[in-house]
């Protein structure tokens, strides 16, 4: 039976930062990744050869993760992207945070813009009026990589471990192996491995497959809030005040009608709106370049909810909306905003009419009042209101609403802070964790855990 000192599930951000910080330990390390290697990613996702359920897959399983393909933005704040402060101060956060970004500038990212470190007073400008608008802008300052110069870097950070850890792709991990309380390994098929130390990085698409391991293991869950909504593009200039300054402008709002929590996510200035694979259920995303722009800006809006007693499956909650719209559409809905507020769907022939010409023109013309919940649609039409007042424009009947977007969290787990499971010598991270929700985080979550085990294995030797 083949056996290592250290296995990793997943090579998404937070494994590849585990496997980053022990590949200079005498350590035998195997990184397990169900997705392909980062170059046969990114030849799988420029062949337009390759089937459309392959390439789909391709864009959230691989070395990378989900985030391969996305617009690399770093977070490099402790205000959001995760939990991890939850397990240490923000002060030792955001040293971390420092740490991390400092690799992926060694990787690659020196020469890429931080947005939010000058122009305090502007800052604080936006922040007076978004307030009047019953918003919260929380600032951040944002590394932007560029889905193209992201790709870069996660092939430089291949190439770092080849030859110093064992990397096996296309591999996908059957069962956890623990008896009695005690660690043993994993399965792969009829092969079944062993290991001191596990890793479990799985992320969001491996997200369902983790927490039914962890109920078989007896590990102690907790759900956390499943994010539904949908993704807005409008042209570039109507955020341009706000993206020129902040360029990740994340605001805040709670709805009168229910008082639920309302958020902007991932803001992609001059981007493109995009599909993403999610299980076989067609979601919508955003990505942004370096070195190639549309005259469009998109970004999501979400509503955020928490389920209480006896519901305890947000994440099959937002699959089943998802898949309402994959029903009516055969894949993701646009709609223009002023045909959802005057109760009509939007046709090919509205969509062309309209200002706002859209990025994806593979989404079906449609109405998107006969997928998201009641409750979700009030909520972000006053949304729409309150941002209009700080960016005009928003509100216009032209923009272009697709969905739905959702944003599926894990159920998470309970950790202690060296993020490590009832279970001696067994982590978890990552977004497939439910800890963490951006690059940022996930890789500082990795980079904790190896170090962990790093001081572990020094104390045994």
């Amino acid at each position: 039976m083949k056996s290592y000192d250290v296995i990793v599930i997943g090579a998404g951000p937070a494994g590849i930062f585990t496997a980053l910080e022990l590949a200079a330990t005498n350590l035998r390390v195997l990184v397990v990744e169900k997705g392909h290697d980062i170059g046969a990613r990114v030849k799988a996702n420029a062949d337009r050869s390759t089937p459309l359920d392959e390439r789909r897959r391709n864009i959230v399983c691989g070395w990378g993760g989900a985030g391969a393909f996305s617009d690399g933005k770093l977070t490099l704040t402790t205000e959001y992207g995760g939990n991890l402060d939850d397990y240490m101060s923000k002060a030792d956060l955001q040293k971390e945070i420092d740490y991390v970004d400092d690799i992926y500038c060694r990787f690659g990212g020196a020469d890429r813009k931080v947005y939010g470190d000058e122009r305090a007073d502007e800052i604080h400008q936006l922040k007076m009026r978004a307030a009047a608008a019953d918003l919260a802008l929380i600032p951040a300052r944002i590394r932007h990589l560029g889905t193209d110069v992201n790709a870069e870097i996660l092939a430089a950070m291949r190439e770092a471990v080849a030859g110093k850890i064992e990397v096996r792709c296309d591999t996908e991990i059957t069962e956890i192996l623990v008896e009695n309380g005690v660690l043993r390994g994993i399965r792969i098929g009829d092969e079944c491995i062993e290991t001191r130390y596990l890793v479990a990085a799985p992320g969001r698409e491996g997200s369902e497959w983790f927490v039914g391991e962890a109920h078989k293991l007896g590990l102690s869950l907790s759900s956390n809030a499943v994010d539904i909504g949908v993704r807005v593009e409008l042209p570039a200039e109507v955020f341009q005040p706000i993206t020129d300054i902040v360029y990740e402008s994340k605001l805040l709002y709670y709805s009168r009608s229910f008082d639920d929590r309302v958020r902007t996510f991932c803001m992609n200035p001059n981007g493109f709106v995009v599909t993403e694979n999610n299980g076989g259920l067609m979601t919508v995303n955003g990505h942004s370049f370096a070195h190639k722009k549309s005259s469009n800006t998109n970004f999501a809006l979400l509503v955020s909810k928490c389920f209480t007693e006896p519901f305890k499956e947000p994440i099959t909650y937002g699959k089943s909306i998802a898949g309402l719209a994959n029903l009516l559409g055969g894949g993701p809905i646009v709609q223009r905003l002023g045909d959802l507020r005057d109760g009509r769907r939007s046709t090919p022939e509205r969509i062309r009419r309209g200002l706002v010409q859209p990025t994806m023109p593979s989404a079906t013309p449609g109405d998107l009042s006969l997928v998201l919940p009641y409750r979700h649609l009030v909520d972000i039409m006053e949304m729409f209101e309150a941002l209009d007042a700080v960016a005009p424009g928003t509100n216009s009947r032209h923009t272009l609403l697709y969905g739905v977007e959702v944003k599926f969290y894990s159920s998470r787990l309970q950790l202690s802070d060296t993020l490590e499971t009832e279970i001696p010598n067994f982590f978890a991270i990552g977004d497939g964790a439910g800890i963490t929700r951006g690059l940022i985080q996930a890789s500082v979550a990795g980079v904790i855990v190896a170090r962990e085990i790093k001081a572990r294995n020094s104390k045994k030797e």
